[in-house]
């Protein structure tokens, strides 16, 4: 073998895997598709790098990769890091009554609280000190207060490094020069955020933990070889081990490798795990065996997303951290259903791109031009609300391999989603979003994209890879090691088997320190 793991995909499950198995004296090689961004070569222009091209990853291979399906569109990382590039820094725990059911019985609240504790140490998670609340920040409290329910408000922990003597006060308050340099605990340089809100295209002042300073900088400290660029296209069982093919992206070109490991792990993501193994499956039949249960019960988390306008109003979206608080009803008080609301933000590039109304997907298409005519009528963006959301869908989706022109073509990976069942959660999430906006004086506008087409986007997939007792209801054990493969895992989102309703990324971290520590106790 040429080393003892190979890791596929460097997010929340990889990264925290990887770093695990490293500490435990693991030879270890990582494989991440996307490249290594940093502050002097993040997207900003319209000539740089932002979107990976799955068809042709070799010639674009940039910082979003956007999935457009019938039904649902989902926006993923491509990067050494993975999602936590692109995420809005958010890292909640869920509602504890979350493990009561779906799970397999070794996940439960008592087994998964200290690796919640353990995520967040690592990460350094702290909410927006209270001298620095952005506008979005203090017009969600207003709005919790205006339907009476203020108790529901709650700051979020988030992965950002905050310095509490910076305020808005200050002249030019969103000038590097306010941003102070430290080391963080891992020994990696940071700065401290000045609300620049660029978190989700990368934070020039350099206050985002986001993985590529804390789990992978560890890994890497002990003996990890991280490789960029390397997208991982098949696996087949050689003797006492496994066999990754791979192509490397090089200058325009794939040029085709492999590597062996005695175990894998495979942490591509919802979507990018689940297509590897269902390519593995029923293309190459190089793992005739995984269940047939793969690719089921995929979830979107429940995502919405609902602009508001405030005519009299300047709320400032594109100012300070993407994503602050939320009031929290997962407790199903409202129709039983359970969601969150969060306040939204976005960048000034996105900003000038929601202004341009241009894009080549129909779907997108169709969203940025409702911006666009609702700007025309309402008011400019700097009055504009985002009112985010996340919920307990049906996690009923279905991911599988469908060719390009039936019967002839390519397989490509697609999405069955049916709405009909996730439909009373999201009108419970507009309805909610329309109550916060009048009572605040704003004017709440349903994309057509869900009125029309019942279409939705989600930067959250869980699911394709289940968890769960056996092959015959789900893909993996609790973890994540795949049934009929030993010393095989899937360890990412796609192995949450139901939606949280709240922002996963720390659940997925929890659940890798949990099969890390699993893999490590049985001296693999």
């Amino acid at each position: 073998m040429d080393c003892d793991v190979i890791v596929v995909g460097s997010g929340f499950g990889g990264a925290v895997t990887a770093c695990r198995l490293a500490e435990a004296g693991h030879q270890l090689i990582l494989m991440e598709r996307g490249r290594r961004w940093d502050r002097s070569n993040y997207p900003r222009t319209d000539k740089d790098l932002w979107w990976w091209d799955q068809n042709a990853p070799e010639k674009w291979n940039g910082w979003l990769d956007l999935r457009v399906f019938r039904s649902m569109a989902v926006a993923q990382g491509a990067a050494v890091g993975g999602g936590s590039l692109i995420y809005a820094n958010i890292s909640a725990v869920p509602d504890r009554g979350i493990f009561a059911s779906g799970w397999p019985e070794e996940i439960n609240w008592n087994v998964m609280a200290p690796h919640y504790e353990t995520v967040g140490r690592m990460m350094n998670v702290q909410s927006v000190p209270d001298g620095q609340w952005p506008r979005r920040m203090q017009l969600l409290q207003e709005a919790a207060n205006a339907v009476s329910e203020g108790a529901r408000f709650e700051k979020l922990e988030l992965a950002v490094a905050f310095d509490p003597s910076w305020s808005y006060r200050l002249g030019d308050p969103f000038e590097l020069r306010h941003s102070k340099r430290f080391i963080n605990a891992h020994g990696v340089e940071q700065g401290t955020c000045v609300h620049l809100g660029n978190c989700d295209i990368g934070c020039e002042a350099d206050a985002r933990n986001t993985l590529d300073r804390n789990y992978l900088v560890v890994a890497e400290r002990h003996h990890a070889d991280i490789r960029p660029l390397h997208l991982v296209t098949g696996l087949e069982l050689v003797g006492g081990g496994y066999r990754v093919h791979y192509d490397r992206l090089e200058a325009g070109r794939r040029v085709p490798g492999s590597a062996t490991a005695r175990l894998v792990v495979v942490g591509a993501g919802s979507l990018g795990s689940t297509e590897l193994l269902l390519r593995c499956r029923d293309e190459l039949g190089t793992l005739p065996r995984i269940s047939a249960r793969l690719g089921d019960n995929w979830s979107s988390n429940g995502d919405f997303l609902t602009p508001a306008f405030y005519p009299s109003r300047e709320v400032q979206p594109t100012q300070g951290p993407t994503i602050t608080s939320a009031i929290n009803f997962l407790d199903r008080s409202q129709g039983g259903n359970a969601f969150w609301i969060e306040d939204g933000g976005f960048p000034n590039v996105v900003a000038n791109w929601l202004r341009s109304a241009r894009s080549s997907h129909p779907q997108v298409q169709a969203f940025l031009q409702f911006v666009a005519a609702a700007m025309r009528q309402y008011g400019p963006l700097e009055n504009v609300m985002p009112w985010f959301a996340q919920g307990v869908d049906a996690a009923d989706g279905r991911l599988h391999l469908r060719r390009r022109w039936w019967p002839f073509g390519a397989r490509e990976l697609d999405l069955d989603w049916p709405t009909e069942d996730s439909r009373k959660v999201i009108e419970a999430i507009i309805a909610m979003h329309k109550r916060l906006s009048k009572a605040t004086g704003g004017e709440a506008l349903v994309p057509p994209s869900w009125n029309i087409d019942s279409y939705l986007i989600t930067p959250h997939p869980l699911g394709g890879c289940n968890m769960g007792r056996g092959s015959d209801n789900a893909v993996v054990d609790h973890k994540g090691e795949v049934f009929g493969y030993r010393n095989l895992f899937v360890i990412d989102g796609a192995i949450v088997p139901m939606a949280l309703g709240v922002n996963p990324s720390r659940t997925i971290a929890a659940l890798a320190e949990h099969a890390s520590q699993s893999i490590v106790a049985e001296d693999r």
